[in-house]
């Protein structure tokens, strides 16, 4: 596959794993399909052609679970992409066209938009959060707030839309909350207990006000999480961060209650990175179709 550029026109974006996008659509499709499309047995199975419509403003994100969709039901059928991933498109966009077997392209409509519908979904609210801080240098990140069995495919389309990925799961970092320093007995027992445990691992520390976070600049960690601050202790946060003798060495995220009326005023004050559930949590599928026939002139 190749690689994809998001829209706010930054790096190419690695695709997704091509074995992940494989058992995503396998279980989407034996999910929809089952024993067998008892509707499209009623079509004669002859070429045919069809055309992806977007009938919304968007970012397209779902290429590859698209293509995979189609290409399990038909390995022959041909797909001709108009636009490319991560393009911005206006309503009534003509995406593909495709040329396949007329009982394949049915069978395989709805699973291809729903992973098309929601990828898009999740790379368009991405991209307006991150037009929101443009040139504040403050990065937009993402959480696990996701769908189930989709974490990979929703983080996928976080980047299109220009967005980071914080942690994948509960594998891959380390992230130190309030039950682990009660455990430790203070916040440097918990860093220093998790560095001895994953010294490979990056590792993020959550504070709660401003001692826990001079502790945590103290003591070292790879990110700082200022969770629900008000806007005057997260103001006094970066200038203790960028300060001596902490001189910036280590970022600031701000989480927790964050919406995007207010993602600019949060950025203005000089964090590094803004999480935002939302961006996976709150899907707003985009509006497409796939018909039968060729695109409208």
């Amino acid at each position: 596959m190749p690689s994809t550029s998001p829209p706010s026109g930054g790096p190419s974006i690695a695709p997704p794993p091509a074995g992940q996008v494989e058992a995503d659509v396998a279980a989407a499709l034996a999910e929809d399909v089952g024993s067998g499309d008892v509707t499209a047995a009623l079509l004669p199975d002859a070429a045919d052609s069809a055309y992806l419509l977007c009938k919304e403003d968007a970012v397209i994100c779902g290429r590859p679970w698209f293509d995979a969709c189609h290409r399990a039901l038909d390995p022959d059928v041909r797909i001709d992409w108009r636009v490319a991933e991560g393009d911005r498109v206006a309503a009534g966009t003509v995406l593909a066209t495709l040329q396949g077997r007329s009982r394949a392209l049915v069978t395989a409509e709805r699973t291809s938009l729903n992973f098309m519908q929601t990828l898009s979904g999740t790379a368009t609210v991405t991209a307006a959060h991150v037009e929101a801080v443009r040139g504040t240098g403050t990065g937009i990140l993402d959480t696990r707030k996701t769908l189930p069995g989709l974490r990979v495919a929703q983080k996928y389309a976080v980047r299109v839309g220009g967005g980071h990925n914080h942690r994948m799961g509960l594998f891959d970092q380390v992230m130190l909350k309030e039950n682990h320093v009660r455990a430790a007995g203070s916040l440097a027992a918990a860093i220093g207990a998790a560095r001895a445990m994953h010294p490979a691992l990056p590792l993020i520390v959550e504070v709660e006000n401003l001692d826990e976070l001079r502790e945590a600049l103290a003591a070292g960690c790879d990110r700082i999480l200022i969770d629900d601050f008000d806007p005057d202790m997260r103001r006094e946060a970066v200038a203790i961060a960028r300060g001596a003798p902490f001189d910036s060495r280590i970022p600031l995220e701000v989480s927790g209650g964050v919406d995007l009326e207010g993602l600019r005023e949060i950025a203005a004050d000089g964090v590094d990175f803004i999480s935002i559930g939302g961006l996976t949590k709150h899907v707003h599928a985009i509006d497409l179709s796939l018909k039968l026939g060729p695109p409208p002139a």
